[in-house]
């Protein structure tokens, strides 16, 4: 069980990584001593599992595309979702892969160039496998918020699009 001053470190780490241990110290209130090893043993753990960069790339007009690709698989005897999640890991495309409730068991992250590209890896690697039963695949056109953070401040949001028939 964690303590409250933990939980806050954690929400701190959460929102900015990048905060040194004697900056922490004066958020929370706790030693830097105790803060680097609260991380290091939360870092061994498994708790915390990564530290990351939210790139906006709309910004950098760079080719990206993300499909959520909701999957419902065959039962397979001996095979629960665990090992079948495990063999969508595998796959470089795929960003996450989450146990879902409702019509389908998986919601897979994918990742490429374009549209074309997550077609392609949908239809060449995914399909093919014996597990699958049916797939639905959806594109994020835009990002307004992720993680928390919104990707478009009041002054810069998108101008909408026009619709014309």
């Amino acid at each position: 069980m964690l303590s409250e001053e933990d939980r806050r470190l954690l929400h701190i780490l959460s929102q900015d990584c990048r905060f040194t241990p004697e900056e922490l110290a004066i958020q929370t209130g706790l030693s830097p001593d105790y803060i680097t090893k609260r991380i290091n043993q939360w870092e061994k753990d498994k708790i915390i599992v990564k530290y990351g960069l939210l790139i906006n790339y709309e910004k950098l007009e760079e080719d990206r595309v993300t499909a959520l690709i909701d999957v419902k698989v065959l039962s397979q005897r001996g095979q629960g979702y665990d090992k079948i999640a495990q063999r969508f890991q595998r796959f470089s495309q795929i960003k996450s892969v989450y146990l879902m409730s409702g019509d389908y068991d998986l919601c897979l992250v994918v990742e490429g160039k374009n549209m074309h590209e997550i077609a392609q890896f949908v239809s060449d690697k995914l399909s093919p496998l014996e597990l699958i039963d049916t797939t639905s695949t959806r594109f994020i056109l835009r990002r307004y918020k992720q993680d928390g953070i919104e990707f478009y401040g009041e002054e810069e949001r998108p101008k909408r699009l026009m619709i014309t028939s």
